[in-house]
């Protein structure tokens, strides 16, 4: 039998590339929430890969851009410090690139100041044609020495395999740092506050989302009369200004409504259990300059 190995992989790339659906793809759990939008992902989320011969622990990032703020600057923050801890690099970009971009060579520069081993995944190779994807691997491998280039569709089972076989070739024999059955080191409350704003990025208008943050002000497990458990969840909605409160409420509270239940389903299916979930909206215009939030989108180690 192969000796065991393990370590951990930083997954990074700019915004909007499909690091969180690569992820859950990896690990076959809905950890990382996903839309189509920019800045998705705020914090570093760790998620578990294990396999027979290993135990992969990913760390997914905020995607990089330009800064505007404190948050931003975090998140900016939080995705390079990632780094300094990591065995492999996980590098994303979009197959539809013609050519390495001013953000794809940023990361590069940064890359070459760390000196880890890096693959460079190209996603969402079905949008173009097979011998673009050839030029562009052409083009990537001129601009740094990767340890493999994978070409995938990161939505698509069999690619993950693929990934996960060449991270574990990088990989030194190493301890099991978390059970077989763990996912994430996400709690429970966390997971909550990132399936609400996973549904409200989905539903909001482009300008809302990320003028949002999700707290939940109560979690509690109870028993029914039936005895059967049930999470009770209180949950606040926090927008910077007084017209985003009434468009994340929607007419007659439905927009709301709609955040609230499919949040309540999905979280179900997650913790398996029933969820009574209560979600609330409050203005805070200065949220994103809170030091107390701000610490909770930093990278710990």
């Amino acid at each position: 039998m192969s000796e065991f190995k393990s370590g951990f992989v930083s997954i990074i790339g700019r915004t909007n590339v499909g690091k969180s659906t690569l992820l859950n793809n990896l690990i076959k759990e809905d950890v990382v929430i996903t839309a189509n939008k920019p800045q998705t992902t705020r914090m570093a989320i760790r998620a578990i890969a294990n396999r027979e011969n290993s135990q992969i622990i990913f760390i997914d990032t905020p995607g990089i851009h330009k800064p505007k703020n404190k948050l931003s600057e975090t998140m900016i923050d939080t995705t390079w410090s990632s780094l300094k801890d990591v065995d492999v690099v996980l590098f994303m970009i979009e197959a539809t690139s013609k050519d390495v971009g001013k953000g794809d060579t940023y990361i590069l520069e940064k890359l070459k100041e760390i000196h880890k081993k890096t693959i460079l995944i190209i996603n969402k190779i079905d949008l173009i044609k097979k011998e673009d994807v050839l030029q562009l691997i052409n083009k990537y491998k001129e601009t740094y020495d990767f340890s493999a280039i994978i070409p995938i569709e990161a939505g698509k089972r069999k690619y993950a395999d693929i990934v996960l076989d060449e991270i574990e070739k990088l990989l030194k024999p190493g301890p099991r740092y978390y059970e077989e059955d763990e996912y994430t080191d996400q709690t429970l409350r966390q997971m909550a506050e990132e399936k609400i704003r996973e549904k409200a990025l989905r539903f909001l208008d482009d300008e809302v989302p990320h003028g949002i943050y999700v707290e939940v002000e109560s979690f509690k497990n109870r028993k029914t009369k039936q005895k059967e458990e049930i999470y009770d969840i209180d949950a606040t909605i926090y927008c910077k200004r007084e017209s985003h409160k009434g468009i994340i409420i929607g007419k007659n509270g439905q927009m709301l409504k709609k955040i609230g239940q499919c949040a309540r389903v999905d979280l179900e299916k997650i913790f398996g259990v029933k969820i009574n979930l209560k979600v609330w909206v409050k203005v805070d215009p200065k949220w994103d300059e809170n030091t107390q939030i701000l610490k909770k989108f930093k990278y710990t180690n």
